[in-house]
């Protein structure tokens, strides 16, 4: 349900954004019995938050295919012939402590851990479908699919698919939204929050209720705070996903002495087609990206290498790495690979809008790729080849071993000589997915604390805007789930505030 608004609307729960988490936020609201209502910055047509761009993998814990059934359909046969692998409590929690270099927040992320598999499982019941993600994260091995990552389902038809999924639960529900409406500023008197003040079309007023909850995303879309908190050069990052998220809600809030919390000069960024274009397309989605750099080499304008590639898994060095590329002279690396992986290349490889190049000799190869030394990057294929280890069988799906030897830095792992032509390489640049840096929110509620760490009454928060969950680095698929859980926690305390307060 779309809506026109009037300066006399008034609501037990308004939610700010309308992606992933801001919808599982109002849901739950109104699962509470609150009349709820969505605000949404977007036209109809570019609504939904970076959700939409999002490649829709969802990471959460479970220890047997029972979980799993618990919210896909899997075949008897699937079962016989597949390997799901195990995404134990204790392995996801280990994964993002380990990611975040241990400073992550030991309450926030023990429990978007242990409400990951319940919440999946609520998702479900408002109709969200789930499907096992064969194409990105698994392989055949020895006759037997097995999935690597710890992440076998995404959601039906990507972030896209799971946005308008919860667009028909949220339909279904009779909550409205309101289109082209930005909150620009919440409605306190020092003591409690009691609505927004919007702009639409060009005409402001205000909008009243008992509660508000924040889920309109991060700075990632605002060149002027990239710059000022993520550093210098940041200005200059694509934006992978939507042209909305500004940081309105963060401003919002810290205007009112709300608490930041976490790492602001962070975000999760990756490698991303060079020539992109500024924000994201939704008719591209994520398939700008470029995630197979674990079987090439990456390449800077000097002809150097500058990060070990097979470190780990793409999905727990992706977010890193596009920074990595940031930091390159001309903010730009090229990704190279030989005739052995093309066939293990990603299927962003193959999209129509793809900045590629391909030779039959390195030789011609090192004169094709545009602003780079040709001497320097013959020089590094060079010592890189003559520094794989040769007894080492490469393995795909594991993290097989198959490093290099007295170079720096190293390759430790899918390490093979650039030795079988035709070679192929893709120019990236970096894309910006979202900023780390948020607010800092009670546990059990998700309502959003003062600087003194006190509940700032009526003022919830969800999404990306929650602080202290990622520093550094980022395991894939956590967004989308942990949008969702804490949507869910900060729509349900809300919904109860409202209703029975």
């Amino acid at each position: 349900m779309s809506a026109n608004s009037s300066a006399n609307s008034e609501f037990d729960v308004i939610v700010v954004g309308k992606g992933n988490a801001a919808m599982c936020a109002a849901l739950s609201a109104h699962d509470q019995g609150a009349k709820v209502a969505i605000l949404e910055a977007a036209s109809e047509d570019e609504g939904g938050g970076n959700s939409r761009f999002a490649g829709g993998v969802m990471r959460f814990a479970y220890e047997t295919v029972e979980d799993l059934l618990k919210i896909t359909d899997i075949t008897e046969q699937e079962i016989a012939d597949t390997d799901f692998g195990t995404n134990t409590r204790e392995e996801f929690l280990d994964k993002i402590h380990q990611l975040t270099s241990y400073r992550t927040d030991p309450d926030l992320s023990e429990y978007l851990v242990n409400e990951s598999l319940p919440t999946m499982i609520w998702l479900r019941e408002k109709g969200v479908k789930f499907v096992p993600n064969w194409g990105r994260q698994s392989a055949v091995v020895d006759g037997k699919r097995k999935f690597f990552g710890n992440m076998p389902i995404e959601a039906h038809g990507g972030g896209a698919g799971l946005v308008q999924y919860l667009d028909k639960a949220v339909k279904k529900a009779g909550i409205p939204v309101f289109f082209e409406t930005r909150a620009i500023k919440l409605l306190y008197d020092g003591a409690t929050v009691s609505g927004v003040q919007v702009r639409q079309k060009g005409k402001s007023f205000e909008m009243k209720a008992r509660a508000v909850v924040l889920a309109c995303g991060g700075f990632e879309a605002n060149p002027e705070m990239r710059a000022r908190y993520l550093g210098p050069g940041w200005e200059l990052a694509k934006v992978r996903g939507s042209r909305f998220n500004v940081g309105d809600g963060l401003k919002m809030a810290l205007d009112i002495g709300a608490a930041p919390y976490g790492n602001w000069s962070g975000c999760h960024a990756t490698g991303w087609d060079r020539y992109a274009p500024e924000f994201g397309d939704v008719n591209v989605g994520d398939q700008f990206q470029k995630h197979s750099y674990i079987f090439g080499l990456l390449i800077n304008a000097e002809g150097k290498r500058f990060v070990d590639e097979g470190y780990d898994f793409h999905s727990f060095t992706y977010a890193k790495y596009g920074g990595e590329v940031l930091k390159q002279p001309g903010q730009f690396a090229w990704q190279v690979f030989d005739a052995k992986v093309t066939k293990l290349l990603r299927s962003e490889y193959r999209i129509k809008f793809v900045t590629k190049v391909s030779a039959n000799t390195l030789e011609e190869l090192a004169t094709k790729l545009e602003g780079v030394n040709p001497e320097g990057f013959l020089k590094t294929v060079n010592d890189y080849n003559n520094a794989v280890m040769k007894d080492v069988p490469f393995n795909h799906v594991i993290k097989d071993g198959k490093g290099t030897q007295g170079i720096e830095p190293p390759k430790s792992n899918w390490a093979q000589a650039l030795d079988t032509p035709p070679y192929d390489a893709y120019a990236t640049t970096c894309g910006i997915t979202f900023t780390f840096g948020g607010l800092r929110i009670d546990k059990e509620s998700g309502q959003v604390l003062d600087s003194n760490q006190l509940p700032i009454p009526g003022l919830y928060c969800a999404g990306e805007m929650v602080g202290g969950l990622f520093y550094f680095n980022y395991p894939s698929g956590t967004g989308l789930v942990s949008g969702a859980v804490f949507g869910k926690l900060a729509g349900t305390a809300a919904g109860k505030a409202a209703t029975q307060g």
